[in-house]
C-alpha cells in the first residue's frame, strides 16, 4: 500500500492530501529513508513522522484497505 494512503486509512494523518504534502516535504521516513507519496509500506516497516520538533515513530502491524474507526489502532504501534 502507498504510504500516503496508509497514513490516511490508519488515521495517523486525517487527509490523504496532507499525507502527500508531508511526504513531499521530507517529513515522513520509512525505515530511516525519506518517503515519497507513492512509496510502498509493508508489515514490519518503521515509520517516522517529523512535525514541529516532534518526531513520532510507528511500527506497521497490519495493512487493510478499509478499516472501521475503532480498529485503526490495530494497524500500527507507537514506538518510543
Amino acid at each position: 500500500m502507498r504510504i500516503d494512503k496508509f497514513l490516511k486509512v490508519s488515521r495517523i494523518i486525517k487527509r490523504r492530501t496532507i499525507a502527500q504534502e508531508a511526504c513531499e516535504k521530507g517529513r515522513v521516513l520509512i525505515n530511516g529513508k525519506v518517503a515519497k507519496p507513492g512509496s510502498v509500506v509493508k508489515i514490519g516497516d518503521m515509520l517516522e513522522l517529523n512535525f514541529t520538533n516532534n518526531a513520532t515513530k510507528y511500527e506497521v502491524l497490519e495493512i487493510k484497505e478499509h478499516v472501521k474507526k475503532e480498529e485503526t489502532t490495530l494497524m500500527y504501534r507507537i514506538v518510543e
